[in-house]
């Protein structure tokens, strides 16, 4: 079967032929990759160059991009670009937020296009409800927001749903993407950083105008969220959403668990990146069988359905590439137990 083959079946609560999935949505902190490059992995491979230098499943990703060059740029990570609607108008008026961002991909679509016809995965990223508006206010002032600002709040979020719905018109001219993410990291470790009323009042209804048409197109709706989102997967499900990742093991994240509760969604990441090297310190540590343990743990949620391991978020620096390298092996090991 291809990759794409694989997914799909995943995606849609089947079992593939001959192995699940065995892909990284998120590639590589550049810092890893430098590590390896000094432990003999060829210089300058890029993403996909990765991909298959270790063997794994090829991905395609595509994140839209909500401003131009021109948006001023905070004076720190998490301050404001905007403090009020007047500024907020004058950057719509000014063209420095929400431009066509299709257009200057176009070509690297209609290559994707190509690829996903070969079998490949291809996928994309907008912004949600969350993430965009913060992005926008700043950490502090988007969380007073919803309290202090909320006609503010809905006059992003409907400019930001009305682009999106434009964007999506124009993507899917030329690339149906298998499924794609909403960037909006609304949990922490201890769980969402807003309520479900907050949720339903000011993201839910944007969700449902914009998942409807991306169903139309046979394109799978993920939420990429950190954090311990057990609380609010029947928020999302309640949306219309189809999907989470990255499912943070250090938040307290069970995968096992949760795909038993909600059977019919769908799930990505979940492996315990910290296996790979927490405790080397111990002359008697062994990489390999600290991550055979954490497959072990997952796969009764491989064997589920509708999940795809991969690591719970990006690789870091601290795994070195052998230790990676037996993890590709062990994630195919387990990728064809699971279908047995």
């Amino acid at each position: 079967m291809t990759p794409r083959e694989r997914l799909q079946c995943i995606f849609n609560g089947k079992k593939p032929d001959d192995r699940l999935p065995v892909i990284e949505w998120a590639g590589w902190w550049d810092k890893t990759v430098q590590n390896w490059e000094s432990q003999g992995l060829p210089k300058d491979l890029g993403r996909v160059g990765i991909y298959d230098y270790f063997n794994m499943d090829r991905n395609y990703q595509f994140w839209l991009q909500h401003s131009t060059p021109d948006l001023p740029k905070p004076i720190s990570h998490g301050a404001p670009v905007i403090h009020n609607i007047q500024q907020y108008r004058e950057a719509r008026k000014n063209g420095w937020i929400l431009p066509d961002a299709v257009e200057p991909i176009k070509e690297r679509l209609k290559e994707a296009a190509k690829l996903q016809q070969q079998g490949e995965i291809t996928w994309f990223t907008m912004d949600g409800f969350f993430w965009w508006p913060r992005v926008l206010l700043g950490i502090e002032p988007h969380l007073y927001s919803f309290y202090d600002e909320p006609e503010m709040y809905h006059e992003i979020c409907e400019d930001l749903v009305n682009w999106q719905l434009r964007m999506l018109e124009k993507l899917t001219a030329i690339i149906e993407p298998d499924f794609m993410t909403f960037a909006e990291d609304m949990s922490y470790n201890n769980g969402p950083m807003l309520s479900e009323d907050i949720f339903d009042e000011f993201m839910k209804p944007y969700y449902q105008r914009i998942i409807p048409e991306l169903k139309k197109h046979r394109i799978k709706a993920v939420v990429d969220s950190d954090g311990d989102i057990s609380k609010m997967v029947p928020w999302l499900i309640g949306a219309g959403m189809e999907g989470i990742l990255p499912l943070e093991r250090q938040a307290g994240v069970d995968i096992v668990e949760l795909s038993k509760k909600f059977p019919d969604f769908i799930w990505v990441g979940g492996f315990d990146k910290m296996c790979m090297f927490n405790g080397r310190q111990d002359p008697n540590f062994d990489a390999e069988k600290s991550m055979r343990a954490e497959f072990e743990r997952l796969l009764p949620a491989l064997r589920h359905g509708r999940y795809v391991a991969s690591v719970d978020h990006q690789t870091p620096p601290s795994v070195k590439m052998s230790d990676y390298v037996t993890y590709v092996r062990l994630a195919k090991e387990y990728a064809e137990k699971a279908v047995k």
